[in-house]
């Protein structure tokens, strides 16, 4: 499972999110669980109508199986687990939302937007990713978030003062995915077709996160 969440709104979490998800359909079934509100639009598809996946939570009796009947078709190998209600997520059922997930037949994405995880959600052979720019406001809170990741998402703008081996240096892990900023992705979203067609600077830059170990384990390459 992939949970893709950054400290400071803007910083391109839920592209991010749903292009990961979409290049991850392409080798197998995978969900896109929108836990910010905004994956439908920036898909291109039409806001769900029904409960989702805070309707789940705030459910004390809700299974694997309801989790499923909740989910919207967006692509061939893609799903979406909308947000559904607009109430508070603040529920006790996070650790169980992490289970139920984990046991999907599925590679999973999680945008968990501008803000940390909740505890229980990662688990330990999870992939938390933080998505920022090389900016020093969003690494300042990065720094002090309450939640550690275990790589970094880094969304480049040519002219930044900070680069990659800043980022690593400031939050102590590593960039895994380095994404140019490229106005050519915002046009795709704007015009509701990213899920036709992901860019390429999207493709090439996310391409690497699919093939990572468990953060528990090294890669050859380590």
């Amino acid at each position: 499972m992939y949970v893709c969440w950054s400290s400071k709104g803007g910083s391109g979490t839920t592209v991010v999110s749903a292009s990961l998800a979409l290049l991850l359909a392409r080798s197998g079934p995978t969900l896109l669980v929108d836990l910010d509100g905004d994956a439908p639009a920036a898909l291109g598809c039409p806001e769900p109508a029904g409960p989702g996946v805070v309707d789940w939570l705030h459910s004390p009796h809700a299974d694997l199986a309801a989790l499923t009947r909740l989910t919207e078709h967006v692509v061939e190998g893609l799903e979406l687990l909308p947000r559904g209600s607009e109430r508070d997520s603040t529920s006790n059922r996070w650790a169980e939302l992490g289970e139920a997930l984990r046991a999907l037949d599925a590679q999973v994405v999680v945008d968990a937007g501008s803000r940390p995880p909740t505890a229980g959600l990662v688990g330990p052979d999870d992939h938390s990713l933080l998505v920022t720019e090389a900016c020093y406001l969003s690494l300042r809170r990065a720094v002090t978030a309450s939640h550690r990741p275990t790589g970094v998402v880094l969304v480049h703008e040519h002219g930044r003062a900070l680069g990659v081996g800043d980022v690593e240096r400031a939050l102590g892990v590593p960039v895994v995915a380095h994404v140019p900023y490229d106005p050519m992705v915002w046009r795709s979203v704007d015009a509701g077709l990213l899920a036709s067609r992901v860019p390429n600077s999207l493709t090439h830059g996310l391409d690497r996160i699919t093939t990572l170990t468990h953060p528990g384990e090294r890669s050859d390459d380590d």
